[in-house]
């Protein structure tokens, strides 16, 4: 009898496991059916298509452009196997508009999880409530009067930086050097920038070149990057056993060591009485008595909202860790990015004689022999410099991808896109397409005239991404763009070695959390 009744109950669980298995693979069935009807390219059975795309980070976009780049002529997006997992990739402007205008779908791609340990669940990576908050509590923070605050660090960074150049280039003439990589003067100066403006203090990176941050910085986006692309180093348990997880381990303890450092000094100047460093309605940011404007950073302005309701939401106060997330990202969103955007800028315009002759005249106008600081009316001035930047981040568009993982069923140009599928749009492949941008490897500041991008589809152009999550500092980063290759043409007439031609752009580009050069930006 107990035999007959342990039988009955074995062939119970049994069911009930064929069932939910079952269950399971008509599911997935279900799901395989609806992703294979997408366009994509041919796999090989279990990797799919991983083994095209796991190349080492300097080959990385150069296999990306074999895989991409033969289907732009014909479809809008692409269906990719990535192993068992698939990734639907939205290459032309009409798909990444459904996705990126889409207020529901504001999830983010399931690969952010990896910028945690770095940024935690701070404004890039937060989703829901918690990213709305987070979003109005920052915002303004980029009002423009905040914004002209920065200016001022801006310009006396930039200056530095052309000092540090001038030095450098009297050196090349004693060593009879013919060029230098300007990548990581830039880098350095554009680190004084933001670390300054977001935490109110600076790293004089541009004086004391070795700085423990830059390269804790580099470190941990090198081991993101490694990452990414190596499913078997999805979980925690594995990856900080491996190369790229010690290191950045060791890498976030610089890091963060450095923000909680003045996140508690700033707690604690805040905390003193008549302490001068709030920008609640009682401390004005223009200092009545000494007659100047007062310095302000980001954290400041976090520190001060913290403690009451901004623009009508019931907050709870930030807590120093939540307020570190946001710092750090904003170092990593402010600083990589900005200073990658600059290099590629400066090496375009290195490569176009005429262009730069267009560009120094502009100038000229704008400031004629004075050497004055760069104020806001000379940055609505610079309208061909603006054209010019823009066709750089066309072109080598500073962040590699925006990803979202789907919440519903989504009809993207003709195909249903199933729920809980990562669905990426590729700027740069956006940015190529020939009906937006004719010749699109050409360098041709030309296209962001006024009268030639009226009738632009906006969602041609997203260096910064767009709709509701789009980059919140865009303005703060063209600014600071503007004012440091503008202080280095009122100063240097560049020229950029190397080609320009599309097998140097394939492997001039390395695949990390920002587009860094592999080899550099070298001009003389």
């Amino acid at each position: 009898m107990l035999f007959i009744i342990s039988v009955i109950i074995l062939m119970t669980y049994i069911g009930i496991i064929l069932t939910f298995v079952s269950r399971y693979l008509l599911k997935r069935h279900h799901y395989v059916a609806m992703i294979n009807k997408i366009p994509g390219p041919k796999g090989i059975p279990v990797f799919g298509n991983s083994l095209q795309l796991l190349k080492p980070r300097n080959k990385v976009v150069s296999a990306s452009m074999d895989l991409f780049l033969p289907m732009l002529e014909k479809h809008s997006l692409v269906r990719i196997w990535l192993g068992p997992i698939p990734v639907v990739v939205l290459i032309k402007a009409e798909s990444a508009k459904i996705l990126l205008s889409s207020n529901k779908e504001i999830d983010k791609a399931v690969f952010y999880k990896y910028l945690h340990n770095w940024i935690g669940d701070g404004l890039l990576t937060s989703t829901g409530l918690k990213w709305q908050q987070r979003r109005k509590h920052i915002t303004p923070s980029f009002h423009f009067q905040i914004l002209e605050h920065f200016l001022v660090v801006m310009n006396e960074q930039a200056k530095i930086l052309t000092e540090v150049l001038k030095k450098k280039c009297r050196k090349m003439t004693v060593d009879n050097e013919e060029n230098f990589d300007i990548y990581p003067y830039i880098t350095r100066c554009t680190l004084d920038i933001i670390c300054e403006t977001a935490m109110g203090q600076g790293v004089n990176a541009q004086v004391y070149t070795d700085s423990k941050y830059v390269n804790a910085v580099n470190n941990v986006s090198e081991a993101i990057s490694f990452r990414i692309l190596r499913p078997w180093l999805a979980s925690n348990s594995i990856y900080q056993f491996s190369w790229a997880g010690q290191m950045e381990k060791r890498s976030l303890k610089i890091i963060h060591g450095f923000t909680n450092k003045i996140i508690k000094m700033k707690r604690e100047k805040l905390a003193q009485p008549n302490n001068d460093n709030g920008v609640s309605d009682n401390v004005k940011i223009e200092d009545e008595i000494l007659g100047k404007k007062r310095r302000l950073a980001l954290l400041d302005m976090l520190l001060e909202n913290s403690q009451e309701d901004t623009n009508g939401f019931n907050y709870q106060p930030m807590t120093d860790a939540d307020i570190r997330e946001e710092v750090d990202t904003f170092m990593f969103e402010g600083h990589d990015t900005t200073s990658v955007g600059i290099s590629w800028a400066l090496y375009a315009i290195g490569h176009s004689p005429d262009i730069q002759q267009k560009l120094i005249k502009e100038l000229d106008e704008i400031f004629g022999d004075s050497n004055r600081e760069v104020n806001n009316n000379d940055l609505r001035s610079m309208k061909y410099l603006d054209c010019a930047i823009k066709e750089a981040l066309r072109i080598w568009t500073s962040v590699p991808l925006y990803g979202r993982q789907l919440k519903e069923d989504t009809e993207i140009c003709g195909y249903t896109v199933p729920a809980g599928t990562m669905t990426v749009v590729v700027p740069f492949m956006v940015h190529m397409d020939p009906v937006q941008y004719p010749d699109p490897l050409t360098y041709n500041p030309d296209r962001f005239l006024p009268e030639n991008i009226q009738n632009k589809d906006p969602f041609s152009f997203i260096p910064f991404s767009a709709g509701p999550r789009n980059c919140i500092g865009q303005k703060f980063a063209m600014m600071e763009m503007k004012v440091v290759i503008s202080q280095i043409l009122r100063n240097f007439r560049i020229k950029s070695t190397g080609g320009r031609d599309i097998d140097s752009l394939r492997n001039k580009v390395n695949f990390e959390l920002v587009a860094r050069p592999i080899e550099g930006v070298h001009i003389n």
